[in-house]
């Protein structure tokens, strides 16, 4: 029970994980989307070139019923008539399908963004695998896909019918009727169900574009074991990462105490910080923090200190200010320059005078 719970997805997902999926080419797009919008599109077009396609295929028709009477069956003219009608039907389809195309592209774009993923390209070589596929097939994803195509077959085919039986009635005034007229109203026809299904299809993308974001998020949202795991692999082992914390740290404050030697000075206040200053008068353009510490390092410090003689002095104010607002390495603020400077003129009056009496 607790092993179910551990891997119930209540978690949204994160950044990392919709980027690795965007990656593999898996977004949240509607196949619907892109169908009605290639169907609006080839619906008007058709609107606004039906005058130029019209016309073309009056002439086209009235070409070829003229010709029967005269028309002589050969391989030759079979093969220049059937070069005649492809350029003749690629001139007059141009528009539209040039038109779809465009639009295609851009509804994708629309949907996705643009995004060019090599590892969707990549062949997967799994999908070979019969026992695979027939599971695949018989997963609850390609059962829904099956569902709804279905359902949209029956809705569209059932819509469809009933529109076409109403212009097939129509269409028995047409006998005796001139091309020219035919043809009109075999486009008015055509524009009439085209617009009559693609406002029913528009229904059906509204309703599967939601549907395909819900399931996308839903099928990216991640269990806690996924988020911990995820951030294991992008911030690292939290235990791993306080492991070398503390050996950075450790590394630091070894370097700090073997510096330590070289300092003027130790101020401490007493007993719980203690600040260990170098200056050189002909190199540093202030004195230079080289060490610091608090509780038991300030009390090692301290004891470094009386073991290579430098002089320890004693200003409580002074020794917490110089801990906070001092990092190892840094020169002290201007702030203190004036209470630092006179502990270094009293450190320095000391060893003056240490001087002479060694040499009297």
């Amino acid at each position: 029970m607790a092993d179910n719970s551990a891997q119930e997805k209540s978690e949204q997902p994160t950044s990392k994980k919709l980027s690795d999926a965007r990656n593999r080419g898996q977004v949240a797009k509607s196949v619907e989307i892109n169908s009605l919008v290639v169907f609006t599109t080839g619906l008007l077009l058709i609107y606004f070139f039906q005058t130029f396609m019209g016309s073309r295929i009056a002439y086209f028709s009235t070409s070829i019923f003229n010709s029967l009477d005269v028309l002589e069956i050969n391989r030759s003219i079979v093969q220049n008539l059937a070069k005649d009608w492809y350029l003749f039907f690629i001139i007059t389809l141009a528009p539209i399908l040039g038109g779809i195309l465009i639009v295609a592209l851009i509804s994708n774009f629309a949907q996705v963004g643009l995004k060019f993923s090599s590892e969707a390209l990549m062949p997967k070589f799994d999908k070979l695998n019969p026992f695979k596929g027939v599971k695949n097939l018989l997963s609850t994803r390609s059962l829904t896909e099956l569902l709804k195509a279905m359902l949209k077959f029956i809705v569209i085919g059932g819509f469809t019918y009933l529109v076409l039986s109403d212009l097939v009635s129509s269409a028995t005034t047409l006998e005796g009727l001139p091309v020219n007229d035919i043809v009109a109203f075999m486009l008015e026809s055509a524009f009439s169900l085209l617009w009559k299904t693609a406002l029913l299809f528009s229904i059906l993308a509204g309703a599967d574009f939601a549907f395909q974001r819900y399931k996308f998020h839903k099928d990216m949202m991640m269990s806690k074991e996924e988020v911990k795991e995820e951030v294991k692999q992008t911030e690292g082992d939290p235990q791993i990462k306080s492991r070398i914390k503390k050996l950075q740290y450790q590394a630091a404050k070894n370097r700090m105490m073997k510096n330590l030697p070289k300092a003027d000075v130790v101020i401490t206040n007493p007993t719980h910080y203690a600040v260990a200053l170098k200056y050189d008068v002909n190199k540093d353009p202030s004195p230079e923090v080289i060490a610091k510490g608090v509780d038991e390092l300030a009390q090692r410090i301290k004891k470094v200190a009386m073991e290579h003689n430098i002089p320890i002095h004693e200003d409580r104010e002074l020794a917490r200010a110089l801990y906070k607002m001092c990092d190892v390495g840094d020169k002290i603020p201007a702030a203190l320059f004036k209470s630092v400077a006179q502990v270094l003129a009293f450190v320095y009056h000391l060893k003056k005078s240490k001087k002479k009496k060694s040499i009297i």
